[in-house]
């Protein structure tokens, strides 16, 4: 299964998360908009499945600014990455995790206020 691989690369050698790539959203969107998104993701991914403790994790790795800390976290929590940008993840019983990019980066047309 696609999980098998994904575990090979977080047990061997350790793959270090980044920021996805840079993306646009479809209209211009203001900070308070994508605040709300971003809340209403996380309020509702673990009705998806997984655990709350993973999701926690994933959250507490989204949100972090230091790549190095938001690895320790990932790595702490058991986090399998397939994808090194954390948009697809997966726990150590094999259930997935997928995170939309804008949880994970803010958007190239964000609109920007003083």
């Amino acid at each position: 299964m696609g999980c098998s691989s994904s575990r090979t690369i977080a047990e061997g050698k350790k793959e270090k998360i980044r920021r996805p790539r840079t993306w646009k959203h479809p209209q211009p969107i203001s900070r308070a908009e994508l605040t709300q998104m971003r809340e209403e993701f996380w309020d509702t991914a673990p009705h998806y499945g997984g655990k709350k403790e993973i999701w926690d994790a994933l959250r507490a790795a989204a949100e972090e600014e230091d790549l190095s800390l938001a690895q320790t976290i990932i790595e702490s929590a058991g986090v399998i990455v397939q994808n090194t940008d954390l948009t697809i993840c997966y726990d150590e019983k094999g259930s997935k995790y997928e995170l939309p990019k804008y949880v994970l980066r803010d958007p190239s047309n964000l609109i920007r206020t003083k």
